[in-house]
């Protein structure tokens, strides 16, 4: 049986960890083929399993950052729509200094995927506090 969206958020933020690693399979599970990842500015919307995967790519191979953890503090879940409210700590890796962060994500689920996905996290006060 399928799980509902906030489950399905849930073990996709606690994936987090093993995609810094490179080990992507467990979490694309979670993915739709078709899912439609809305990124905004100039890189626009992704689109397709494929897409994420590069995304995840990306994220393993740039070690800018390491020890990365992401905290849900508040989930809200209506219908088939999840919002987590979250924090986001890490430390840069050339200058060592620390970061914590407010990011926001939601998604949409449909059988247990995620099938469209929004996120907004605070690159302000992470630059403030990387002083960059």
């Amino acid at each position: 049986m399928p799980q509902g969206p906030g489950e399905t958020h849930r073990r996709s933020v606690e994936s987090f960890a093993q995609v810094l690693e490179g080990r992507f399979e467990d979490a694309l599970k979670l993915i739709d083929p078709e899912v439609v990842d809305h990124r905004g500015g100039t890189q626009g919307d992704h689109r397709g399993r494929e897409a994420w995967r590069q995304k995840w790519e990306r994220t393993s191979a740039d070690r800018t950052f390491h020890g990365v953890s992401v905290t849900i503090e508040q989930n809200v879940v209506s219908g088939d729509t999840s919002v987590n409210r979250y924090t986001v700590r890490g430390t840069h890796t050339g200058s060592g200094r620390r970061y914590e962060v407010l990011g926001l994500d939601m998604v949409r689920v449909r059988n247990g995927r995620i099938i469209e996905h929004w996120a907004l996290l605070d690159g302000d006060a992470m630059r403030d506090q990387l002083g960059l």
